[in-house]
């Protein structure tokens, strides 16, 4: 997860709205957020945390989390961008709010938390949460990614099961959890026994001597079916022969029959091919000289129409003109008064403007007259102000101020007395509760020993004895299930014939396969008992193993928890020593000490606040006394400019008479006036214009008119001519093709006849006539069709199907022996695989058998979490011995316990706890990249952010500048390190940064190095 941009308001000391640019911080690989204590630094991280996963860190999501607001804003407002997934490619915004209940402020109403990701240039909403996108959970988040303030050594400080439990869910461990798997493997292999034995049970019938038996019998059959299949073949081909004449014999009769009626239509088609023909003639040659005559005809009445409506247009054009040129010298008379006109209208529009100037000098003088008092008013409150300042100060320097110092120190104090004494009584109960829990776990284990089998010295010798037993009765179920195997053959053995096994003709004592039946079933019994016995026994040393475990976990615990009550005992008298300096007896003096310096401080910082807001409230009267008499000063100016505008005003109108009684008229009325002279003076230009192009159109008509008028009446002289010419050559031509009858020639051309159609129709008939006379020749001509006897061809095909009807039923036959081969073979198949598989069934759940043994409880994952911790301490320890220049190492044990190698003490183990303050910073510091560089090879991600807000102020200089190196040797792993400190050296170091800084008035606020 790579952060790019916060967005803060509202959030604990940010009151107004600040922005993170993580961007530009994160570019310098190594960043930092530097500010005074209690500036809002760490807000910072909280502000991350609660945009992500939608609950605040310092206080509870219930009832604190109104004190999460600050006390002067109405809510809290979150937003973060950032990327996370595969190489960081995808940009996601979360964003947080929460608002003060209006009723009621010091409520806070339900927080909204959403997650948008980024699609092209658009945000759009998610419902996938921050645990699926950053791929752990916030306690997680906290120790890998983002540590905030005081949970540096959160992981350190881990009980070795939380802290499995945490390797667990970075890295998935719970993959490795196999006793489910198994368990379902090892049922799906019993379950697969039971059905192997349910479907061998009907095989046991099947043998190698039926399948041989049956072959004989379809070979038998085959030979059969071979015989009447010739005799089929050769029936087929006689009655194909007699097939073919009996199909000519059926053509020439229907040919005969085609003849006739061909020959019946002879006469119609001769007398439609002559009228064919007189119609392509009339279609060819007359028909395009009379469509010429009838267009000529059409255009010669359109011409004289057209002529004869020239002729009215031209009469009608010449008095219309007359008109117009009337109306133009009328309109042309009225636009020559426009300047006059317009004139008038300028001095009403500066009538107007005087009206309108001095209804601002009115408003003006209303405003003046109603400043005045109240100006007063607030410098009266001002002085009122001063007076109620200096009251308070003079009451504030009776109280005597109480030392901060002192009242923090005695507060602490306090407060480590009471975890103390809270912490001793709670380790007094919870040893109570080991001892009496070691007592419990052994008598337990007496109750383990006293399953010990009868005849054996421990669980696991009667764990041995009873597994030779339960192998013996196992090669005896083998030795009797080979028996019955042999006994299922004792039906085949002949007196005097070899046996197929030993080859002895001789068989005194064959198996009897019914003792072996018993044998086995009771054998199976016990089988099952002494199974059962076995594993009862093996689950009672596991059980006592795991309680033997558990009893010296909690004897380590009590121990542990005795040690810490001594160390307890003494930090108490520690403290009791430090009140003791301070002249303080005991808790209740120290109580009523407290309670006295709070009260003067309470009344100090009471009478502090109430002066502040007095100070506050009289600076913000004076700006408004200043801003009230700004405004006067304004109005005066104001109301001096308006005097003057008005004058000029005056003098600029030229017809001062004519606008006096516009100076009594309201300025709609004068309005009124002058829109209506300005539409007046439009409309007649307007209109002058339309009569001119209106008079330009009717002239342009009428040339127009004249010229259509000329070429009418020498297109209709040119139209009689030619129609006169198309009529003379038309009768020569009806009487040179030989027509006799106008009337019928101009039916003929009327006809819409398809030519080809006709054509090929004729053409079809002739040579279908010709075909069908051929082809009754070439039958008659054939060998036997004359004398066919369909008698003959009837009997022919009933012997025929006779034979066929046997052969099926031979084929019949054989298909039917041929499947029981067929199903006798795959049973035998069946057989062999299914005795296969039960082998290999057999043998798998004895190997599962084993592995569920293996893989009981979380073994096997506390095995592999404690391995990823190994590796996780191999990593850390590279930085580690490097920071303590090779004299300390860490090192995990077995039960996931950090230990440290001290190389000055001849490489002895001691507790991490004992590490001093500084160094116990170092490993926390190198176990935190550690763990966060697992994180980044587990997201795939090519670059990885860690921000820590802890723990630098308890370095010297030396270890401080080789921490400062390590966190500057990470930007060349491609790594992103920020840190939040006041630690002034640091500062100076890294050149990138943040620094926050808290402002009285407006909250925390945000500048950059940049």
């Amino acid at each position: 997860m790579i952060p790019i941009r916060l967005e803060i308001e509202g959030l604990y000391s940010y009151k107004e709205r600040q922005v993170i640019e993580f961007e530009r911080l994160t570019a310098a690989g190594l960043f930092g957020i530097f500010g005074a204590v209690g500036s809002g630094k760490s807000s910072i991280l909280e502000a991350i945390l609660i945009a992500l996963y939608g609950s605040p860190e310092r206080v509870s999501s219930s009832g604190e989390r109104g004190s999460m607001i600050h006390l002067q804003s109405p809510q809290v407002v979150l937003h973060l961008i950032f990327r996370t997934g595969k190489n960081n490619e995808a940009t996601y915004k979360a964003q947080y709010s929460a608002k003060r209940n209006k009723k009621d402020p010091e409520k806070i109403e339900s927080g909204d938390h959403i997650i948008y990701q980024q699609v092209g240039q658009e945000w759009e909403p998610t419902q996938k949460t921050a645990e699926e996108l950053v791929g752990m959970s916030k306690e997680n988040f906290k120790q890998t990614i983002i540590i905030p303030q005081g949970k540096f050594r959160a992981f350190i400080d881990q009980k070795p099961l939380d802290r499995a439990e945490m390797m667990q869910q970075l890295f998935g461990l719970d993959r490795f959890d196999l006793s489910g798997p198994t368990g379902s493997l090892l049922k799906v292999a019993k379950e697969g026994k039971i059905r192997l034995e349910t479907q061998l049970s009907p095989l046991q019938g099947i043998a190698k001597e039926v399948l041989e038996a049956k072959e004989a019998e379809v070979k038998l059959v085959t030979q059969e079916a071979l015989a009447q299949g010739k005799k089929v073949i050769q029936g087929s081909e006689r009655l194909k022969k007699l097939d073919l004449t009996r199909k000519y014999f059926l053509q020439l009769k229907a040919l005969r029959e085609a003849a006739l009626q061909l020959q019946a239509q002879v006469p119609r088609m001769q007398e439609k091919k002559k009228q064919f023909q007189n119609y392509r003639k009339a279609k060819t040659y007359l028909k395009p000289v009379w469509d010429r005559i009838q267009d000529t005809k059409k255009d010669l009445e359109k011409y004289q129409v057209s002529f004869t409506d020239c002729s009215r247009f031209k009469k009608i054009y010449a008095e219309e003109l007359a008109t117009l040129k009337e109306e133009e010298q009328a309109l042309r008379e009225k636009n020559e008064l426009r300047p006059q006109r317009e004139a008038k209208i300028r001095d009403l529009k500066k009538v107007l403007e005087i009206q309108e100037l001095r209804g601002k000098q009115a408003t003006l003088q209303i405003k003046l007259e109603e400043l005045t008092p109240k100006l007063q008013v607030l410098k009266e409150k001002s002085l009122d102000l001063e007076k109620q300042i200096k009251s308070i100060e003079a009451q504030q320097e009776q109280v005597p101020q109480a030392d901060p110092i002192l009242l923090a120190q005695l507060n602490t104090l306090l407060d480590k007395m009471g975890s103390l004494e809270e912490r001793s009584t709670s380790l007094s109960v919870q040893i109570q509760d080991e001892e009496k829990e070691l007592q419990k776990r052994a008598l337990q284990l007496q109750q383990w020993d006293e399953l010990v089998p009868t005849g054996a010295a421990s669980l696991e010798q009667g764990l041995n004895k009873l597994q030779d037993k339960v192998k013996d009765l196992e090669g005896e179920k083998d030795r009797l299930l080979k028996t019955q195997g042999l006994s299922s053959h004792t039906h085949l053995l002949v007196a005097g014939q070899a046996c197929p096994l030993c080859g002895s003709s001789e068989h005194p004592q064959p198996l009897n396969s019914s003792d072996s039946e018993d044998s086995l079933q009771s054998l199976e019994e016990q089988l099952k008992k002494e199974q059962a016995s076995l594993e009862a026994l093996r689950n009672g040393i596991h059980s006592k193993k795991l309680e033997e475990i558990q009893l010296a976990n909690s004897q380590k615990n009590l121990a542990d928890k005795n040690q810490e009550l001594q160390k307890l005992s003494l930090d108490l008298k520690g403290l009791i020593q430090s009140l003791s300096d301070l002249g303080i007896a005991d808790k209740k003096t120290l109580e009523e000490r407290l309670e006295s310096l709070n009260t003067h401080h309470q009344r100090w910082n009471g009478l502090h606040k109430e002066l502040e807001g007095l100070r506050k409230e009289w600076h913000s009267q004076r700006g408004k006394v200043a801003e009230e008499e700004k405004a006067l000063q304004q109005f005066l100016l104001q109301n001096q400019d308006l005097f003057s505008r008005i004058s000029t005003q005056e003098q600029a109108i030229h017809d001062l008479e004519f606008c006096q009684t516009f100076f009594q008229k309201s300025q709609q009325e004068i309005h009124g006036t002058i829109a209506k002279v300005e539409r007046d003076i439009e409309e007649a230009a307007k209109d002058l214009l339309g009569i001119q192009k209106h008079i330009d159109s009717k002239k342009s008509y009428q040339s127009k008119n004249e010229a259509d008028l000329k070429n009418f009446e020498k297109e209709l002289i040119s139209h009689q001519k030619k129609w006169g010419d198309l009529q003379q050559n038309f009768e020569a031509l009806i009487s040179s093709h030989g027509f006799t009858q106008e009337q019928e020639l101009l039916h003929m051309m009327e006809l819409n006849l398809d030519v080809d159609k006709i054509e090929s129709e004729l053409q079809d008939f002739d040579q279908k006539l010709a075909s069908t006379t051929s082809k009754i020749q070439e039958l008659e001509a054939e060998e036997g069709v004359i004398s066919f006897s369909e008698e003959q061809f009837q009997v022919q095909q009933q012997e025929l199907q006779e034979d066929q009807e046997k052969e099926k039923e031979f084929l019949s036959k054989k298909t039917l022996l041929q499947k029981e081969v067929e199903d006798i073979t795959e049973e035998l198949e069946e057989k062999n695989r299914l005795s296969q598989q039960f082998l290999e069934l057999e043998n798998r759940e004895a190997h599962l058998l084993v592995l569920e043994k293996l893989f009981t409880g979380k073994g096997f994952v506390k095995y592999v979490s404690s391995i990823y911790l190994r590796e996780l301490c191999n990593t850390a320890n590279k930085r580690f011995m490097k920071l303590t220049k090779n004299s300390l190492s860490l090192e995990i044990d077995d039960s996931n316990t950090f230990w440290v190698i001290d190389y000055l003490n001849g490489g002895k183990k001691r507790l991490l706890k004992t590490l001093s303050g500084g160094q116990t910073f170092q490993a926390s510091l190198c176990l935190a990249l550690a763990l966060a560089e697992k994180v980044k090879m587990l997201n795939q991600a090519d670059q990885s952010f860690f921000f820590l807000d802890e723990g630098f102020g308890a370095l010297d200089k030396t270890s401080l500048r080789v921490v400062f190196e390590t966190l500057k040797s990470l930007r060349h792993e491609n790594r992103i390190v920020g840190i939040i400190s006041h630690v002034e050296e640091l500062q100076q170091e890294i050149g990138v940064y943040a620094q926050i800084d808290l402002d009285p008035e407006l909250g925390s606020q945000v500048s950059y190095s940049f």
